[in-house]
């Protein structure tokens, strides 16, 4: 099995305030998150892909941190990482690998990760059998301008050629864009699968709620 989550934060007390998260100190919502977390990656060989910002430490607090967590970790690095991942005190071989961009396969999908959102990413117009998976912008005006982004791109219809294409035939433009930020998910790594799907009903009801407003 495998899961995903952006934007943990551990040990980040100003995020925690900045985000409002429903935790009363930084040290209650680190343990929040370690049990969190372990409740749904049981075991050893369950794959946990961190979008970035996994933690404010330093090398041998991340160590720590890591020893902790349950199952694979494989580390698609954020602006918050810099201070353990230049620690010569941390322990790299505690991640599968650290990159600052990736490519992998899900469940048939062809996933694009990056920490930060890539709003025209390789592979779009393959519809929903790509995926772009990222963080660093948590429930912001950022992550808004996102969202419109995505609801106007679709909008907008192409001429399709190649494969499985008619001639002549329009399609809307795909923008499967899914951030990934650990407060969406209450703090647990979710599966691809559960992702998509909160996503879908996320910006359903943000495109309804603006509808009610005009």
């Amino acid at each position: 099995m495998r899961f995903y989550i952006a934007d943990c934060h551990f040990g980040h007390d100003k995020v925690r305030l900045l985000d409002g998260r429903p935790f009363a100190s930084v040290e209650e919502m680190d343990e929040t998150m370690i049990v969190r977390w372990n409740e749904r990656v049981r075991k050893k060989k369950d794959e946990v892909v961190i979008l970035g910002d996994l933690c404010l430490g330093k090398g041998e607090q991340v160590n720590e941190l890591l020893h902790k967590l349950n199952g694979k970790k494989y580390l698609v690095t954020g602006n918050h990482d810099r201070l353990f991942l230049r620690d010569k005190k941390f322990d790299p071989s505690l991640l599968e690998w650290v990159k600052p961009y990736a490519e992998l396969k899900d469940n048939g999908r062809k996933l694009v990760l990056c920490h930060y959102p890539i709003i025209c990413y390789n592979g779009q117009y393959h519809g929903d059998s790509t995926y772009m998976l990222y963080g660093h912008v948590h429930d912001t005006p950022d992550y808004k301008n996102v969202l419109r982004f995505q609801r106007e791109s679709t909008e907008i219809t192409y001429h399709a050629k190649g494969r499985g294409a008619s001639v002549g035939e329009e399609r809307h433009l795909p923008c499967n864009l899914i951030n990934c930020f650990a407060g969406f998910s209450d703090y647990y790594p979710l599966t691809l699968e559960e992702w998509i799907d909160k996503q879908n009903n996320f910006c359903y009801d943000v495109k309804r709620c603006e509808e009610k407003k005009k």
